[in-house]
């Protein structure tokens, strides 16, 4: 474990009041350390890459691991900087599923030190894993995708539908880091069985799902973004997905807006409460023009990469779950209609692929990129881990595929 101090920490700062260890210093982590830092808290950033979030200004400790990615050496990473930091009480924040995973197994043993929002595994597995995340919503009437779990190759000729099809996975982490892809598509059932016996070499038996390919883009996948407690929503954000990277299976949003979607709010409400769900999640949603419906794609239990645009819309879900970790009451608050974020070294050769392939006439491209409210990275006030991120470019290619 290596250790470095930000120039804004002072001596004994950890005793004066509970901070934040971020896990996971990315952009999203970036989100929460600026939001933390409105409100005075202290924040310690643990990452096994090179990220940006280290280089913030109001970062008050960062820290590098050797591997985040394996649950028992991510459990013993936090011990280690809790112990050797003093950060009794401080407010855990997972930015990655695999971490929300870790800390929801090792919640027990976590909790001797620190507050961990992240709930118990019972809850958590309907997220972690598809499968139940689709046969819970299906038992509450959530319309989903038509999916097939098939046991190996000679089961696909049993899916009762014609492609294109999506071959996905039912636990996401063990597909996208060997494969920088969320999901591949199949236009063939030559396709379907080639792309089929791929996957089940890389994630364990039982784990590929095939699932009907909604038609159409980005554009048309919304979600439910929340701080849940007690059976009932505190806060919320409801966004449409205007634009995402890759443009057909999107690992992250490069441009979204709020919206005022009630049914959606309705839907996800039904299933958070039947799975006793608490903290920050993400309900994500396509909407199906064949039928009409909403149908629900994915649940992140954490928070998401443009959670950032809630602090502009007026709920700071950063803050909202530390102030409840800590017993501090806050307003229940709804996010304002038309507010946009955009993340643009993501989004430039996003719109250039759209505008490229005739999907996106290049004015209304233009347009887009100057009429958002929040940038993921860049702020004048703390403008370094912008900087850094462009020199980053070439090392997150290689690493995730950017």
């Amino acid at each position: 474990m290596r250790r470095s101090r930000a120039r804004s920490s002072s001596p004994g700062l950890s005793q004066r009041r509970p901070g934040a260890i971020v896990i996971g210093g990315d952009y999203q982590g970036l989100g929460i350390v600026r939001s933390l830092a409105q409100h005075g808290i202290p924040v310690c950033v643990l990452d096994d890459e090179r990220s940006i979030a280290r280089f913030s200004r109001y970062t008050t400790y960062a820290v590098t691991s050797a591997d985040l990615r394996d649950e028992d050496q991510t459990v013993a990473a936090i011990l280690d900087v809790g112990a050797a930091l003093h950060l009794d009480g401080w407010v855990l924040y997972p930015t990655r599923d695999e971490t929300v995973a870790a800390l929801s197994r090792a919640r027990e043993q976590l909790l001797a030190r620190f507050r961990v929002p992240t709930p118990a595994w019972e809850t958590v597995r309907v997220s972690w894993d598809k499968r139940e995340t689709y046969r819970v919503a299906s038992e509450l009437g959530i319309p989903v995708p038509r999916t097939w779990y098939p046991s190996d190759a000679s089961a696909l000729d049993e899916i009762d539908a014609d492609p294109p099809f999506a071959i996905k996975p039912a636990i996401k982490e063990h597909f996208i880091y060997a494969t920088r892809s969320k999901a591949w598509r199949a236009d063939t059932r030559a396709d379907l069985r080639t792309l089929f016996e791929r996957a089940a070499r890389i994630v364990p038996p039982g784990e590929v799902m095939v699932q009907e390919l909604i038609p159409g883009g980005g554009s048309q996948q919304f979600a439910y973004c929340a701080f849940y407690k007690d059976g009932s929503a505190h806060s919320t954000m409801v966004v449409q997905r205007q634009r995402q990277h890759p443009p057909e299976f999107g690992r992250a949003s490069t441009l979204v807006q709020t919206v005022e979607l009630p049914l959606l709010e309705t839907l996800s409400e039904r299933f958070l409460s039947a799975i006793g769900y608490y903290g920050l999640v993400e309900v994500e949603y396509k909407l199906d023009t064949r039928d009409g419906a909403f149908k629900l794609l994915d649940v992140n239990a954490r928070t998401w990469g443009y959670h950032s645009l809630g602090q502009r819309a007026g709920v700071d879900f950063s803050y909202l779950l530390y102030a409840d970790q800590v017993g501090v009451e806050s307003e229940r608050v709804r996010a304002r209609p038309g507010v946009r974020w955009i993340r643009l070294v993501t989004d430039l050769p996003t719109g250039l692929v759209e505008v490229a392939g005739g999907r996106l006439h290049w004015r209304q491209y233009l347009r887009s990129v100057r009429s958002f409210d929040v940038e993921a990275v860049f702020s004048r006030q703390d403008p370094l881990p912008g900087l850094v991120e462009l020199a980053l470019i070439p090392y997150l290619s290689v690493k995730r595929g950017f």
